[in-house]
């Protein structure tokens, strides 16, 4: 049985990583404080390395939880209409930006954050993997490539999109990922 302090500490965990992770999306890692995100998250600033150590203890722990969301945000079904719908979806993400601005960070030799950048990556591709599993492919299509370029499509239209969204039109430049997979899966 839970305790109420138990529970408050965890409803204050949760409010300081949705936090942290809307601040890292919008100012970047190293531009984000403790004091912004106490703010931000209504709890006190000493609370933070309480619960997760330091800077990059916070850091890791949004990451961690972003993998999690990832993977159940992503569908089951084996419908080629789900891909367009399933990434969009995931797109529409909060911490999916998140992604986008720690690129850089997890790029850097030494990165803390770069095995949990390359999870995420992992995470994406296993479960495009399994969902192409589900249909017939041409011979000589590995689903292992296909999955890489399907995950590297999307995440290319998403950062195109974050830069310039007048520009991009997300949900048809997906219609055409979903057109050249239908494609694929038609010769299979």
């Amino acid at each position: 049985m839970t305790t109420r302090r138990e529970q408050t500490s965890g409803e204050s965990r949760e409010l300081i990583l949705g936090a942290a992770a809307a601040l890292f999306a919008e100012k970047g890692y190293r531009q984000t404080t403790f004091a912004d995100v106490a703010e931000r998250s209504g709890i006190s600033r000493g609370s933070i390395p309480w619960h997760f150590g330091s800077k990059e203890g916070l850091l890791l722990a949004v990451l961690e939880r972003s993998v999690e969301v990832v993977r159940t945000g992503l569908p089951e079904e084996a419908d080629l209409d789900v891909l367009t719908v399933g990434l969009e979806g995931l797109f529409a993400q909060p911490t999916t930006k998140l992604f986008v601005t720690l690129l850089v960070e997890a790029l850097e030799p030494g990165s803390p954050i770069h095995d949990r950048y390359a999870a995420i990556h992992e995470a994406l591709r296993e479960q495009c993997r399994r969902w192409l599993a589900r249909f017939p492919l041409p011979a000589g299509l590995p689903v292992d490539a296909l999955a890489v370029a399907l995950i590297g499509a999307g995440i290319g239209i998403h950062q195109q999109w974050l830069v310039a969204p007048d520009k991009v039109d997300m949900t048809g430049a997906l219609a055409a990922v979903r057109f050249l997979v239908a494609g694929a899966v038609s010769e299979g």
